[in-house]
């Protein structure tokens, strides 16, 4: 028996498949080939079409399913993870009536801090976890305030998982997760936000029917049969944020465990069973797959939206033609540790909430046209990265998240022994590397929500560690002096 599941990032959407016998990935996929259009017709807007979307996952199946060791046949279920935070809004006819607002946009910051301070600080804090910010809600409340016209058209509001499952089953549901991370839920009422729809206006109409995280949400249709190759009638039995489920397919599931991510944006996910938040909400906290009210499973989340996506920019624009990723990380390697002074701040992909949503943008500082070369920056770039990750893990320490092992899977930054080494180092943990995807958790997830793993510990029982990584004092004296200059720099920046 086999269930698929699909990560629909920003960049690239990938399908996996799992055969349920064995644990293991039998095929995977991504599509399209190079990354995936993201429109910012305004300094601080991020958008994308929906419907891309919906067509490159249908593509990305088509390949999975080409694989010889897959029987279309014999996939029994779906699940479905997805960027986290962005705006869907569709019509009756389930049409979108705009661009999908995703997760990098900085447009409603100001709208979600004036929420802050008029429901008030503690209000919020202690019933939705975090401040309304830059997320869904107040996104939401921007296209009410900006495109009044769009508002009065929508039918429901969903995430982008959402919408892709919508695509799939014909339904329309969102999952208490998901209505956290968009700062719907209220955890002390164990429901929709009341105080969040009342302050923005919001017809609670808008919102879809609630699901469980695992459970039977809706079935594929004829159509979506048809343009996929999958049969119809196959249940969709999960779905989730992309980081609730990373941390999900590295098995990071009771209080303590900590996941992380390196790809466009760097994600450190800690799990906790408190209901402690950030009263600067600079880390977030969101309900985690597994969470219920009479077992509270919390996602603390710390978010850089500028990392990888640093590196590719550097791999296009910088770095000589021809190299790849593999020759970044070995010409970074040649330079040593500190990179002889320069330094880089990563932030220059939306406002930073670690940073109190200031988008200060990405600073080189220090460089010297006798002694820096492409290499240098290369080395720099990955460094700033770690540095950036520090900086947003003391944060989460204030919260009673510790770090003392971190998983992660074998990807993305992660293949850097520059970064694993440099990232270990600074902030004292040792790394775990897994050869796991989030797409593979969502497979994985899928048998657990259609009853063919009767526990996580059954879905989970062939996952193994491929990589450790632990800190090398040696390389800590080195990294804290050039720490403390990316510090400098930074407080400078934010300071305005």
């Amino acid at each position: 028996m086999l269930t698929l599941g699909y990560d629909l990032g920003s960049s690239f959407i990938k399908a996996g498949i799992i055969d349920t016998e064995t644990g293991k990935c039998i095929a995977s996929a991504f599509y399209p080939g190079q990354e995936m259009p993201i429109s910012a017709p305004i300094t601080g807007w991020a958008e994308q079409d929906p419907e891309m979307l919906w067509k490159n996952a249908l593509m990305a199946t088509k390949k999975v399913l080409q694989d010889p060791s897959v029987d279309p046949e014999a996939v029994a279920a779906i699940g479905i993870s997805y960027q986290m935070h962005g705006l869907v809004a569709v019509d009756k006819d389930h049409r979108p009536l705009r661009p999908s607002i995703i997760w990098c946009d900085s447009r409603a910051v100001e709208i979600g801090d004036k929420a802050f301070e008029s429901i008030g600080e503690e209000k919020c804090l202690s019933s939705l976890l975090n401040s309304p910010g830059n997320f869904t809600a107040s996104r939401l409340a921007w296209v009410k305030e900006n495109e009044p016209d769009v508002y009065k058209k929508i039918y429901k509001i969903m995430l982008p998982g959402d919408y892709l499952a919508m695509r799939l089953t014909g339904e329309i549901c969102i999952t208490p997760s998901g209505l956290s991370e968009g700062i719907f839920w209220d955890f002390r009422q164990n429901d929709i936000s009341s105080m969040v729809l009342d302050h923005y206006g919001i017809d609670p109409s808008l919102i879809p029917d609630v699901v469980p995280v695992f459970s039977t949400q809706g079935r594929l249709t004829a159509e979506a049969a048809e343009l996929s190759g999958l049969n119809k009638g196959i249940p969709v039995t999960y779905r989730a944020g992309d980081q609730p489920n990373n941390a999900f397919s590295l098995n990071v599931l009771n209080p303590g465990e900590i996941a992380a991510t390196a790809g466009t944006s760097g994600v450190v996910y800690g799990v906790s069973d408190e209901i402690r938040y950030d009263p600067g909400s600079r880390v977030n906290t969101f309900a985690h797959v597994n969470h219920e009210k009479s077992r509270k499973r919390l996602g603390v989340l710390l978010c850089i939206n500028g990392t990888g996506i640093l590196n590719s920019w550097v791999k296009k624009n910088a770095a000589p033609s021809g190299v790849n990723y593999n020759d970044m990380n070995l010409m970074a390697e040649t330079v040593p540790p500190g990179s002889e002074g320069l330094v880089v701040l990563p932030f220059g992909n939306g406002s930073e909430r670690m940073l109190g949503n200031k988008d200060t943008g990405c600073h080189i500082a220090n460089m010297n046209f006798n002694i820096h070369t492409i290499a240098h920056l290369m080395r720099a770039v990955q460094e700033g990265i770690v540095f950036a990750f520090r900086y947003g893990m003391d944060i989460m320490g204030q919260t009673g998240i510790k770090a003392e092992v971190i998983r992660a899977g074998h990807a993305n930054l992660f293949l850097s022994p520059l970064f694993g080494k440099s990232l270990a180092t600074l902030t004292g943990t040792t790394i775990e590397l897994y050869n796991t995807d989030g797409a593979q958790g969502a497979a994985r997830a899928a048998a657990i929500g259609a009853g063919i793993y009767f526990s996580f510990e059954e879905a989970f029982g062939d996952l193994k560690v491929v990589e450790r990584i632990i800190p090398d004092p040696e390389l800590l004296p080195v990294l804290e002096k050039s720490y403390g200059t990316w510090l400098r720099l930074l407080q400078k920046q934010t300071a305005t």
